[in-house]
């Protein structure tokens, strides 16, 4: 087989770099920006709604030790995109940088796989957002029809909030990045403001009796808690989904992957300390658990602040769920791996609309007729499988290319990369059997669509390439290619 027709084909680093200059894209991020785009895409759901069910189904109190778990799990993979994400800062995250390292079928899948994490990541946010509008409805005695906020799984027809929501963010983020970038920075402000005032708020009536037992369902629930509350810690790979929205993508985006992960871990922590001392364990069984704990505490006032606060929390996760999907379909359209009307960008907005129009259609109807903890458990099995090639990636690009430019160094080498390669997969071995059929039925959906469609028409193929692709193609791939700061030495 010619080399050209491989499904192994790596996409060269040339081509990579010189489309960052002609994507269309507006650069004007800089690294708060980033820190706070992590930041509202990592901090909602888990916390705000997740924390209940791992908290009575499986870990109890020692859901503390859950969060611990998946956050060195995620911590290590960080590390691992903070390096890639700063050698190789073009749109795509690990779909990217898979297909310039490890090749074509294996990017294939992991933009694949990303497409699961986050059209349903988000569904699984605007269900959280729905359970909490409902909620708060409730609390000041206007009562919605079981029928309209419950999906046909759960019990009811259709969830029209979580819909709402989801179409709501979809047209805001076709508006553009400015305006999505502003509006999350305030929503950001809110949800910290929130979760600080619930710490200081909650802690004054802990009960440690709550927190005995410790252990209720033994080390095991804590291991199976940390595979479900994964969730939470989905997000800050949608940091290097704008590196080409970036002024200065290999010194920002380090900071915006790693100061993301560092700050929403350390509230975790806190927040599930105080949550399992507010109430029994098992209380906390709803999808509202942070705004439960403190009615059933006695803080009405606080209850009612809270669920405000993770109304603005949850519409910042999804904002950016939204925001990262649709520029990895950018990405894939680009390459010819998925039809070329997903890369178009809005003549006004300079936004990939038609992508973004179509994750937000499919997160509505996933939103709309899905229960919360399937789209939750998908999630983190397509996230979890992302993180494990990613740690590959750096382990290869390091063999392979160790002459490339690197701001950043993912420390401890090569022990960091295999250290999250091991947690990621052991978390994803504790997922529920069920998951893992429904993960399998997606993944042989996305061969086929590879190679009926996609292996052809990629413009890596001499049957998809355009004339101007064929010499970056014909390449040798043995050929060291350009350094990142080749295109100021005049090549």
């Amino acid at each position: 087989m010619s080399e050209n027709w491989s499904v192994w084909r790596t996409k060269p680093l040339r081509s990579l770099f010189a489309e960052t200059e002609r994507s269309g894209l507006t650069k004007n991020l800089g690294a708060l920006d980033l820190v706070a785009l992590g930041i509202g895409a990592i901090i909602g759901t888990g916390v705000f709604v997740l924390t209940g069910v791992a908290a009575s189904q499986y870990a109890g109190p020692g859901l503390v030790l859950s969060f611990v778990l998946a956050g060195i799990a995620a911590g290590l993979a960080a590390l691992a995109y903070a390096e890639l994400a700063s050698t190789i800062p073009v749109a795509g995250s690990a779909y990217t940088y898979t297909y310039a390292v490890l090749g074509e079928f294996v990017a294939w899948l992991v933009g694949w796989n990303l497409m699961l994490e986050y059209m349903v990541a988000a569904g699984a946010v605007a269900i959280g957002w729905g359970a909490y509008i409902v909620e708060l409805l409730r609390s000041v005695g206007i009562l919605l029809p079981l029928a309209l906020v419950n999906s046909p799984l759960a019990g009811g027809i259709i969830n029209l909030p979580a819909m709402a929501i989801a179409a709501l963010i979809t047209l805001l983020v076709v508006r553009g990045l400015q305006q999505t970038r502003t509006i999350n920075k305030m929503v950001v402000l809110i949800k910290l403001a929130v979760i600080i005032l619930f710490l200081v708020m909650g802690v004054r009536f802990i009960d440690p009796a709550n927190w005995s037992p410790f252990l209720p369902f033994g080390p095991l629930g804590v291991v199976q808690g940390a595979a479900i509350i994964f969730f939470a810690y989905i997000g800050f790979d949608a940091v290097a989904t704008a590196a080409e929205e970036s002024r200065k993508p290999q010194r920002d985006l380090p900071i915006g992957i790693i100061g993301s992960l560092v700050i929403a871990t350390g509230l975790y922590i806190l927040v599930t300390i105080v949550l399992t001392g507010l109430v029994p364990y098992t209380q906390l069984n709803t999808a509202s658990p942070v705004a439960t704990a403190l009615l059933r505490a006695g803080i009405p006032l606080g209850g009612s602040i809270v669920a405000v606060g993770a109304l603005a929390g949850i519409t910042s996760v999804l904002l950016v769920m939204l925001y990262a999907q649709s520029r990895i379909f950018f990405a894939m359209s680009r390459d010819g791996l998925l039809p070329g009307i997903f890369a178009r960008v809005h003549p006004r907005f300079r936004t990939p609309y038609v992508s973004i129009l179509v994750v937000g259609v499919v997160v509505m109807f996933t939103a709309g007729f899905v229960p919360i903890n399937i789209v939750a458990q998908l999630a983190n099995i397509g996230t979890l499988s992302a993180f494990v090639i990613v740690s590959i990636g750096v382990l290869v690009l390091r063999r392979t290319r160790p002459d490339l430019p690197r701001t950043f160094k993912t420390p401890g080498m090569p022990w960091t990369p295999l250290a999250a390669i091991a947690f990621s997969g052991y978390l994803i071995l504790n997922l529920p059997p069920l998951t893992w059929v429904r993960f399998a039925v997606w993944m042989i959906v996305g061969v086929l669509v590879y190679f009926l469609y996609s292996y052809r028409r990629s413009k890596l193929s001499p049957a998809g390439a355009p004339p101007g692709w064929r010499i970056l193609i014909a390449a040798p791939t043995a050929k060291p290619g350009p350094r990142i700061g080749d295109k100021d030495k005049g090549e």
